[in-house]
């Protein structure tokens, strides 16, 4: 990655309803206008998320998404929706002064920013996408029903223990019934039993550091609260919606990047949209996972943010 570099600006915007989101710019503010789109939803931004980009080439703008990182208030599910999101995009692309900007996500922030693009193509310069989400159920039953739990069984089994044996035909609404419930106890050891599967199975090979993190519990309960809220809610959008739509992007250049053996965004999803969207480089990464920094796909994005730095 790049050397490490502080935001020089950063604040909050007030969306009106009810949410402030922090924002930070990074880098040349002559560059080339990025925005980057954290995953979760819930998860935040961190230091290394601002070293994807040259700094002296890229003016990029990260923030932390409504309900978590900076953002207050904290865990908050009121008006939080995949739309909501769109709309403080735009609002802070109009803040910074941008007429259109390279979008960069990964896992839910690839979701984010396909919606965000079919919605907003002619803001867009190009995409880069990593470890394809696009909300369909089968995803969502994948990693929170059946699926990956065949791959880790020991760490399916923590995931199990917060809810009773009558409740697991439907995991994601017995979690939902917990995380949302009055009982702060159980509020936060489901939050944690979600967040710690969840940074189980983003790295191909046990990753310490990144299960630490998932088991801080200010972190555990914002990104699980708000995970749940939004994939119990299948995303806010209709199914196969992102796909279905993904010919609204056939202008707009684009790489996706996925981790062979990703078992939280499987490979199928990205396959499919580089087969709706010819106008993306696709790079199936052989032996990486789905984390942003696995060997391989840190090295790709470095290079697709260096490619698209001058379009």
């Amino acid at each position: 990655m790049f050397p490490e570099i502080e935001p020089y600006e950063s604040g909050y915007l007030n969306t009106s309803d009810g949410h402030n989101v922090y924002w930070e710019r990074c880098g040349n503010p002559s560059g080339k206008p990025a925005l980057f789109l954290h995953g979760g939803p819930g998860a935040g931004c961190s230091k290394d998320h601002r070293r994807l980009f040259d700094p002296a080439r890229y003016n990029v703008l990260l923030f932390d998404q409504r309900g978590c990182g900076r953002s207050t208030p904290h865990a908050s599910l009121f008006n939080n929706t995949t739309w909501h999101l769109v709309s403080d995009i735009e609002r802070l692309r109009e803040m910074s002064g941008v007429e259109k900007w390279v979008v960069f996500g990964g896992s839910w922030g690839s979701a984010l920013a396909l919606a965000y693009a079919e919605t907003y193509p002619e803001r867009v310069n190009a995409l880069i996408l990593r470890g394809i989400c696009t909300l369909r159920r089968a995803e969502l039953l994948w990693l929170y029903q059946e699926g990956a739990s065949w791959l880790y069984p020991d760490a399916w089994e923590d995931y199990l223990l917060p809810i009773p044996v009558a409740e697991r035909d439907d995991m994601m609404a017995a979690y939902h019934l917990r995380l949302m419930g009055d009982n702060v106890n159980e509020q936060l050891e489901a939050a944690k039993a979600w967040s710690i599967w969840e940074g189980r199975t983003v790295t191909l090979l046990p990753n310490q550091e990144v299960e630490q993190t998932h088991s801080d519990p200010h972190f555990a309960l914002s990104f699980a609260r708000i995970e749940n809220h939004y994939f119990k809610n299948k995303g806010f959008v209709e199914e196969g919606q992102l796909l279905r739509d993904a010919s609204i992007l056939s202008n707009i250049p684009g790489a996706i990047i996925q981790g062979r053996y990703d078992l939280a965004t499987p490979a199928q999803s990205a396959w499919e949209l580089s087969k709706k969207w010819p106008k993306a480089s696709f790079q199936m990464i052989g032996a990486a996972g789905h984390a942003f920094n696995e060997p391989g796909i840190l090295e790709a994005l470095i290079e697709a943010t260096n490619r698209f730095a001058d379009i």
